[in-house]
């Protein structure tokens, strides 16, 4: 990838290339936002998750509502909103650049017209990165990202990619794989063009 001089490297373009070789970006306590590529990433295989058994009962009686890109920045701040956050103001304003040309996308969870939970992400062509998720009640995130599995596979999305493994993730089938199947699997997303 050629090389990208740091001032310009939150500009929408330059954030998309990053996104596309695996990097992703997260604010220190400083503000300074660095771009990370670990070498093992945790993924949710599209064609193999799973939703667990009392969740899904929770889903069919529970009295969400679940809408799509109806307020990406509200769910990008509401997910920043916690202490440390790794999503600083200078973030959030580089975000904007990328709903704008429609690469960030979000799920949302509502109650009544209350916003009580969602996640946002990235997508390039098959591939969405994973971001971060945020509830005001209990199982609205959990909800969100059922909703988020579903809508991907529905699309035709090849990648759900969600940085680190954690115990929330991993009732869902995350797991961590080899940077070298993660390549294989941005390559192959790559190859289909879908929409959110």
């Amino acid at each position: 990838m050629e090389f990208i001089e740091p001032d310009k490297m939150l500009e929408p373009q330059n954030m998309l290339k990053l996104y596309s070789i695996g990097a992703f970006p997260m604010a220190d306590e400083d503000g300074y936002i660095n771009w990370y590529l670990p070498r093992v990433r945790t993924i949710i295989p599209l064609d193999d998750y799973n939703v667990p058994r009392s969740l899904r009962k929770f889903m069919e009686k529970s009295d969400f509502r679940y809408e799509y890109d109806k307020n990406i920045l509200t769910v990008i701040k509401e997910c920043a909103n916690r202490n440390p956050t790794w999503i600083s103001g200078e973030l959030i304003e580089a975000y904007k650049g990328l709903i704008k040309i429609n690469h960030i996308h979000s799920v949302e969870v509502y109650q009544g017209n209350k916003l009580v939970g969602g996640l946002y992400g990235v997508t390039y062509r098959g591939a969405f990165f994973g971001e971060s998720m945020f509830s005001k009640v209990s199982q609205a995130s959990k909800s969100a990202l059922v909703k988020l599995l579903e809508r991907l596979n529905e699309k035709g999305f090849v990648l759900l990619d969600v940085q680190f493994q954690t115990g929330h993730l991993k009732m869902f089938g995350a797991k961590e794989i080899r940077f070298k199947e993660y390549e294989d699997l941005l390559a192959k997303a790559y190859k289909r063009v879908v929409e959110f």
